[in-house]
């Protein structure tokens, strides 16, 4: 849905621009002429936030095992940073204007034109604003916020054209409120977006989640790490179980464990829970991972999940079926059956006082 708001977004700024350039070339209104001009650099920023977006949809590969999410993030950035130009723009205007104050004029067309503006800048921010938030779209959220910019410096206008009357200076003093208050979001989203693309935890409310969903399980968490990459997040667990459990058991509850994260919380896209008390790790993706990742990470099929399970490197599989073969000393030759639960690291040769290696 958010990659269909940003190529809408795309089309209305058009057709705004479009709009305002020709009634501002025909009514000779350069403040119109200006405004189009600002409405074709809109064009700029939702193409960004599109192309962000599309990218970011891309599957994993081997140069990007965790997907291509972050892109997202990076038009975000710059979407931010094009904000924050249109604060201190804004803020230099109002400087000049209040060097130089000038009673507003414009006639009745060129204030339809800014009346349907606002109406269209508004809508969109609204519908990209709500669906950032709900998508957890970096790219969407700043664009919105720059559409509601210019749903804001309209209604400077407006308010100027009704009070510049009373107080000259009332139009620069608007402008440089709304300056710094879009100066301020691009701030916020600015570090939002750094914090994404610096692998920041993916904040108390998912952890406090991921807490909740592992507790009611009766599953002991012995540590949590989050990552927020774009609009996914991943996450890294250590669990304890029961001793008396055996590898296949553990490893069921670890799945199922999994399967109730990815139900409950959207946007985890990937899990890795290690099983502190029985040495197992198990790492899941999403079913969208690609045959290539797959195979770069040993990572098997089944029930339309992938997974990859290891008992110190001596399990073959998630399944926890038993090991065989032999603890070998590599120097002297000297070797053992493999005992299940035993790792072969932690025997050492009689003869020789090295550490077995399995065979």
């Amino acid at each position: 849905m958010k990659e269909k708001i940003a190529f809408i977004s795309i089309l209305a700024n058009a057709v705004l621009a479009g709009g305002k350039i020709t009634i501002g070339i025909f009514s000779s209104s350069t403040a119109i002429l200006a405004e189009g001009i600002h409405s074709f650099m809109d064009i700029f920023s939702s193409a960004i936030s599109y192309i962000g977006i599309k990218i970011s949809r891309k599957p994993e590969d081997q140069k990007h095992p965790y997907g291509h999410h972050k892109f997202e993030v990076l038009a975000g950035l710059l979407i931010t940073l094009i904000l924050f130009g249109t604060g201190i723009g804004i803020i230099y205007e109002a400087y000049q204007n209040f060097l130089n104050p000038s009673p507003l004029k414009i006639q009745g067309l060129a204030f339809g034109i800014m009346i349907l503006s606002a109406l269209v800048n508004e809508i969109m921010a609204r519908l990209k604003i709500h669906f950032g938030k709900k998508e957890n779209s970096m790219a969407l959220l700043s664009d919105g916020f720059h559409s509601r910019a210019d749903v804001y410096t309209s209604i400077v206008v407006f308010a100027s054209l009704l009070l510049s009357k009373y107080w000259i200076y009332i139009d620069p003093l608007l402008a440089l409120l709304i300056g710094l208050y879009i100066i301020k979001e691009s701030f916020s989203l600015g570090k939002e977006a750094a914090d994404s693309l610096l692998d920041a935890s993916a904040g108390p409310e998912i952890e406090e989640k991921i807490k909740s969903i592992v507790k009611k399980e009766n599953i002991e968490l012995d540590s949590l790490k989050t990552q927020k990459k774009g609009s996914a997040v991943t996450a890294n667990l250590e669990i304890k179980l029961p001793s008396n459990l055996n590898i296949k058991e553990a490893t069921e509850i670890s799945k199922n464990l999994r399967k109730k994260l990815m139900k409950e919380i959207e946007t985890l896209s990937y899990v890795a829970i290690q099983i502190k008390s029985h040495e197992i790790e198990t790492n899941f993706y999403k079913p969208d991972v690609s045959p290539i990742l797959r195979r770069g990470f040993g990572i098997g099929r089944g029930f339309g999940w992938q997974r990859r399970g290891r008992f110190k490197g001596e399990i073959k599989g998630a399944a926890g079926r038993g090991p065989s073969g032999y603890c070998v000393c590599p120097k002297c030759g000297y070797k053992i059956p493999h005992q299940r639960g035993v790792p072969c690291s932690t025997l050492q040769c009689p003869n020789c006082k090295i550490n077995l290696q399995r065979k």
